[in-house]
C-alpha cells in the first residue's frame, strides 16, 4: 500500500516530520503536491482535498496523510497513527502515550520557533513585524530554547532503556522529529542553538545517530529532502540569533 502525503511542495515545514518517519521506515508514499499537475497531483490535488465537502472529518491544514479511506491531519496525530504500523513506537501502551507527549512538546517548540519571525500574524511579512520579532526572538533564545532542549536532554538521560533513544530501546518517531528540530534550530539560530546544544550532549549524539541511519542518510542526500529556506518554519535571520 502507498501512503499519500499532502504538504506544501517548497518547504520542509511540519510535513518534514512525517516524511522522515516514512523514509526511515522505508514506507512507500507519494508526496502529492510535489507531483505533476497533469498526472492529477500537484497543488491542485492538495487544494481539492482541503475543499472536499464529502469528507466527514475535514482537515484544517496540511500536512495531511491519506491511508486508504482514512484522512488524517496534524503532524502529531499522523505520527501517532503511523508509529505502530511503521514500528516507530514501542508496543507498550504507556510508552506509546509517552512518545506522543514528547511529540506534542516538539510541536510546541516548533510553533515558538516559527513565532520568532512572525509574532503578530502569519499573513504579514517579516518586515512588517520586525521589531516585535526581535523582542520575541530574544525571549526565545535566552529562555524558551534552553528550557526545551534541556528537557529533551533530561528525557534521554532518564530513559530506563538507555540513553541512545528518547523512548525505549529502539528508534521512534520522536527521535526522528527531534533530529529535525535540532537541524532546524542550527539553521535558524546557529549561535543560540550552538550555545545550548554544547550543554546537551545526549540529544546531539542522538541527532548524529539518526543522520547516520542508512535510510535517513540516503534521504538526506536525495532531492526528496527539501533544504531549509526563508519560507519555512525555521528561517535564518541573523538579527534574531541572540547568543
Amino acid at each position: 500500500m502507498t501512503y499519500e502525503l499532502h504538504y506544501w511542495p517548497t518547504i520542509p515545514g511540519r510535513g518534514e516530520f512525517v516524511r522522515l518517519a516514512l523514509e526511515a521506515a522505508g514506507a512507500a508514499y507519494v508526496d502529492v503536491a510535489r507531483g505533476d499537475d497533469a498526472a492529477g497531483q500537484g497543488l491542485p490535488a492538495m487544494q481539492a482535498l482541503l475543499a472536499d465537502k464529502r469528507l466527514p472529518h475535514p482537515p484544517f491544514a496540511p500536512p495531511i496523510l491519506k491511508d486508504g479511506p482514512l484522512v488524517i491531519a496534524q503532524t502529531a496525530a499522523i505520527l501517532q497513527h503511523l508509529g505502530p504500523v511503521l514500528k516507530l513506537v514501542p508496543r507498550n501502551a504507556a510508552l506509546q502515550l509517552w512518545t506522543q507527549q514528547i511529540q506534542l512538546t516538539i510541536a510546541d517548540l516548533v510553533t515558538e520557533a516559527h513565532d520568532t519571525h512572525h509574532p503578530i500574524a502569519s499573513s504579514l511579512f517579516y518586515e512588517d513585524q520586525q521589531a516585535e520579532a526581535a523582542r520575541r526572538a530574544g525571549h526565545f533564545c535566552r529562555e524558551r530554547l534552553p528550557k526545551y532542549l534541556h528537557w529533551f536532554e533530561t528525557v534521554i538521560t532518564r530513559n530506563p532503556a538507555g540513553n541512545r533513544q528518547l523512548v525505549g530501546g529502539k528508534l521512534s518517531y520522536a527521535d526522528l522529529s527531534l533530529f529535525q528540530v535540532i537541524a532546524g534550530l542550527r539553521y535558524a539560530f546557529p549561535l543560540a542553538a550552538g550555545r545550548v546544544l554544547a550543554g546537551t550532549p545526549g540529544i546531539v549524539a542522538l541527532h548524529d545517530r539518526v543522520a547516520a541511519l542508512p535510510r535517513v542518510a540516503a534521504y538526506l542526500r536525495s532531492p526528496r529532502r527539501i533544504p531549509f529556506n526563508q519560507q519555512g518554519i525555521f528561517r535564518c535571520y541573523p538579527e534574531l540569533d541572540i547568543a
